[in-house]
């Protein structure tokens, strides 16, 4: 039987502070990408119960992230990938913590993985929920041009689909949005 997927001690890398302790009722803030032709801000809304789950993700470092960091209640920004303009167009929150992702196992699925096993599995995905639509984007140009925002993962480590967004970066990108509610 394959061995369920192993990490290293998270105390040890970069992201640490996306997986230290909590303290009691401390909420975390994450970015998710989508792009816009597969499953926009609008067709989350639109949902049943504006909930949807983030499946299909293939990469270690964001599955790690959805698996054991993202927890019920965290603050997630939504952004539009592979868009004219690329940017933030909106905010979710956590509902269902990291579970096995249906699609590695099925075979008819473009995030089909043949070596995944139901009693370790591999891949896993969280479920969000709709909370608002920005007034306007926050495009990824602005982003880069903003000094505030320089060292945001989502300029770090760019490929990923999943990434932690401290505090700080949440309540400035959110009043560059003009978060409507």
């Amino acid at each position: 039987m394959k061995k369920a997927p192993q990490s290293l001690p998270y105390e040890q890398g970069k992201w640490a502070a996306a997986f230290a302790p909590r303290a009691k009722g401390e909420r975390r803030y994450w970015l998710i990408k989508s792009e816009p032709d597969v499953f926009s801000i609008a067709d989350l809304y639109a949902a049943p119960k504006r909930t949807t789950c983030c499946d299909g993700v293939r990469n270690t470092s964001a599955r790690n992230f959805m698996r054991d960091g993202m927890k019920k209640g965290d603050g997630v920004l939504y952004y539009h990938s592979n868009a004219e303009p690329s940017a933030i167009v909106g905010t979710c929150e956590v509902v269902r913590e990291g579970y096995a992702d249906e699609s590695a196992f099925d075979r008819d699925s473009e995030y089909f993985d043949a070596e995944s096993v139901r009693a370790t599995p591999m891949w896993f995905m969280v479920d969000v929920k709709w909370t608002s639509a920005f007034t306007r984007p926050v495009t990824l140009p602005e982003i880069k041009a903003t000094k505030a925002l320089e060292s945001t993962a989502l300029l770090k480590v760019s490929r990923l689909s999943v990434v932690p967004v401290t505090p700080a970066e949440w309540e400035l990108l959110c009043e560059m949005g003009a978060e409507a509610k």
